[in-house]
């Protein structure tokens, strides 16, 4: 890893050291028995320890690594997309092609540096693909439903999470063997924003948002989540290739977006009846609970980053 990679693990390391030491308190001084906000405090935290030891331990092994973790990463999100969108027996020639060719593939284009097919091999490609394999099968019954569903799934969970380890290929002027640290930038600044956004909805939160999509978030904390997280973005520009006022616009744009994001998800969640995408991580629910946001930010921090900087 670049060495001010390490200062900033160190940093994230202490933070959660000094949540760790709060949510235990908390939990001290509510007394024995089940609190169901404070455990799942507790629960969150500790999920947060292992992700960061996760993408720590990526990091270590550089690109290579980061892909793999990524691979890995959209394999089990769009898993869990799919568990919970029905399928027919015309959808399976198009589900093995999703896990078991466009996946890999994606994700071998990001190691070879292939970015004019990374760029276009699920949005022209698979998107046109997909739907002729669910052609065979000669099932009719929901077959637009059915074949947006397998594109939604590639796009959201292997395209949009892609952009992340793609980072690592960017040739920025000044900023060479240093790109692990624009990837724990954005990831920094999403997952905070969450965060920020959650606890100043708590706090302050009085006006819906989006009452019928996503009941807990509120104009409060839309507004206070974004406007302190982007403030964190401006204050690492130090380990990006931005100034202090295009990472804090920078910041503002990603987490936008990711809140974006966590509402089309939610409100495809709702559609299917469900609060959350599945039970993987302890206290946050599945993967895309996780990464929603970050699905929508990645592509366009990718983009934005490669048209004015690389």
């Amino acid at each position: 890893m670049e060495q001010s990679t390490w200062p900033l693990f160190a940093g994230i390391g202490a933070l959660l050291l000094l949540a760790s030491i709060v949510g235990r308190a908390l939990k001290w001084r509510a007394g024995p028995g089940p609190h169901a906000v404070i455990d799942n405090l507790n629960a969150r935290i500790d999920a947060w320890w292992v992700m960061v030891l996760v993408i720590g331990l990526a990091f270590i092994f550089g690109k290579t690594g980061v892909i793999v973790l990524f691979y890995l990463v959209s394999f089990y999100a769009l898993r869990e997309f799919i568990t919970l969108t029905p399928t027919r027996r015309g959808d399976y020639p198009a589900l093995v092609l999703a896990f078991y060719v466009a996946l890999p593939v994606q994700y071998l284009l990001i190691g070879f540096d292939w970015y004019g097919l990374f760029s276009i091999f699920i949005p022209v490609y698979l998107f046109l693909l997909l739907p002729i394999l669910a052609s065979f099968g000669g099932d009719t019954t929901r077959f637009l439903e059915r074949a947006s569903k397998v594109q939604w799934g590639l796009m959201i969970a292997v395209y949009c999470l892609s952009s992340v380890p793609a980072l690592m290929t960017l040739d920025i002027p000044g900023y060479e063997g240093r790109n692990l640290l624009l990837i724990a930038w954005l990831i920094l600044v999403v997952q905070i924003s969450d965060v920020l956004q959650y606890v100043c909805g708590k706090l302050f939160g009085k006006r819906k948002v989006a009452p019928s999509l996503s009941p807990s978030k509120t104009l409060e904390g839309l507004v206070g989540g974004v406007a302190l997280a982007t403030l964190v973005g401006a204050a690492l520009y130090w380990i990006t290739p931005f100034n202090p006022w295009q990472a804090a616009l920078m910041a503002l744009v990603v987490n936008v977006m990711g809140f974006f994001g966590g509402l089309v998800m939610s409100a495809i969640k709702r559609d299917r009846g469900v609060k959350d995408w599945g039970h993987m991580i302890e206290g946050h629910g599945g993967m895309l609970d996780r990464m929603d946001s970050v699905c929508f930010a990645a592509p366009i921090f990718f983009h934005f980053v490669r048209y004015w900087w690389a």
